[in-house]
């Protein structure tokens, strides 16, 4: 790993470390780089500001984990990855949530949700004629409800399993992104 990541790590760590105690608008660049034993301007040459660090641990830390499972044979297990990672991150992930960081997570389960679906309706696409634009259409729609199946339940205290989640999702939408895709072909 190179120096420059093993620096933004430090960084994200004592982040996260503070977040376990502290909302995020409470915590300072100057708590972040004397628990990571770093200077300010160690900080400012990586990172803009706070919210930009935040940003870099949720791509860094999840995204990555989940790209493998792009395909209709694997999302739910792409979608309860995410689901693990929320749950592994609690703290960090809710303090999230309930800050004005909040945008971040959602940036955060917008990119991965998103990628996970496209990949789907690709694939199940394959050998149909629709458009570009469909495609981007019926993905932006399910990675909307997705998302705000996962807000709700963090919302609500994550007390539901995820897997009972994922599996009462997989019953509701089986087979319906052949629908809309049909639907679509050969549209305009």
């Amino acid at each position: 790993m190179a120096n420059s990541q093993i620096t933004k790590k430090a960084m994200a760590d004592a982040l996260k470390e503070l977040m376990k105690t502290k909302p995020l608008n409470r915590i300072s660049v100057q708590d972040i780089v004397n628990k990571c034993g770093l200077n300010r301007q160690t900080f400012y040459y990586h990172f803009h500001d706070i919210f930009e660090l935040l940003e870099w641990i949720y791509k860094k830390e999840a995204i990555e984990k989940i790209s493998q499972y792009k395909n209709y044979e694997h999302w739910t297990e792409g979608f309860y990855q995410v689901f693990k990672y929320i749950e592994d991150n609690k703290l960090f992930c809710m303090n999230t949530l309930n800050s004005l960081g909040r945008e971040h997570l959602e940036n955060y389960l917008y990119s991965v949700t998103y990628d996970l679906v496209i990949g789907v309706v690709y694939e199940i696409s394959r050998n149909m004629k629709v458009k570009e634009k469909y495609k981007e259409f019926i993905a932006n729609f399910y990675t909307l409800a997705f998302i705000g199946l996962i807000i709700q339940w963090m919302k609500k205290g994550m007390r539901e399993e995820p897997e009972k989640l994922i599996k009462d999702l997989s019953e509701l939408i089986e087979g319906n992104f052949m629908k809309a895709l049909q639907k679509y072909e050969l549209c305009d």
